[in-house]
């Protein structure tokens, strides 16, 4: 049974999803996505209670006015919704931006996090990952031209020809970021997020001690399948799963996903068990 809810945090009115019953599961989005995002990635036969939050400007959620924005902020919004919901102990896990995040929450609150899942990480330990430069560039353009002149532009740049021959999802991704209604004002969440981090080093990964799933895929310049190798060499027992490139076969890519996800889920949790106060 569905239960969407709404967080208020500072004045910024978010929305949170809230499906299923049992182990609880708070997973999260990547830059530019939401709750229709995950719940194409997120098995709907887990067993499981998954809770989702839309980012600030995400999804339903508003952006509110406090700036910059940031991981942390995000985090933290997550982390007040899994408050909201009674959650004393949850698993983790998110796509992207949503990986990031629940890396953090996993090493800055550990009495929290029971298990860690990292789908397709496009950050490791530093902030501004060269592989977030085409989200920033876009950023750019649409910050100083506005979207439509910002589009064409983009759209005649080295990397935009590069992406066209390595990488066409991300490119098609990318291009949607100038097609969004909010394009003008959604470019700072993009602009700031894609200078920041996760805020977390290797050795605060190494601390961890829970059960960790780092799932990534090839041909994607945005989420290198080398960022997920690193994040899983230093996480101690963390398991990797290379699953089908998403923008070779979306439907096997999809169904592998779910696959690994119910099985980390099964190996490692019982999973009928509520986590909540």
């Amino acid at each position: 049974m569905a239960r969407p809810a709404t967080l208020f945090r500072d004045d910024a009115t978010l929305r949170i999803s809230d499906e299923g019953d049992g182990l609880a599961v708070v997973f999260q989005h990547g830059l530019g996505g939401g709750e229709a995002q995950v719940a194409q990635a997120f098995p709907i036969d887990a067993g499981c209670r998954r809770i989702t939050l839309d980012c600030r400007g995400h999804g339903e959620s508003d952006l509110g006015s406090r700036r910059p924005f940031s991981m942390a902020m995000f985090a933290d919004d997550v982390l007040a919704a899994a408050d909201q919901a009674g959650l004393d102990r949850f698993v983790a896990g998110g796509i992207s931006m949503g990986a990031a995040i629940a890396l953090r929450l996993a090493c800055r609150c550990p009495d929290r996090v029971a298990g860690l899942m990292l789908v397709r990480p496009a950050w490791t330990f530093e902030r501004a990952p060269v592989n977030l430069q085409p989200i920033a560039e876009v950023a750019g353009l649409i910050l100083d031209h506005g979207p439509d002149k910002a589009r064409t532009i983009f759209s005649r740049s080295e990397v935009a020809a590069r992406l066209q021959s390595e990488a066409q999802d991300n490119l098609a991704s990318l291009f949607g970021y100038f097609d969004r209604p909010d394009a003008a004002l959604f470019a700072q969440v993009l602009a700031d997020i894609a200078a920041d981090g996760a805020e977390v080093s290797a050795s605060d990964a190494a601390t961890l001690g829970i059960p960790v799933l780092v799932i990534g895929n090839t041909v994607d310049a945005v989420h290198p399948l080398s960022a997920a190798h690193t994040l899983a060499d230093a996480i101690p027992g963390a398991a990797f799963v290379e699953i089908a490139a998403k923008a070779l076969d979306g439907k096997r890519h999809f169904a592998e996903l779910q696959a690994e996800i119910t099985t980390f889920l099964h190996a490692h949790f019982n999973i009928r068990s509520l986590v909540a106060s």
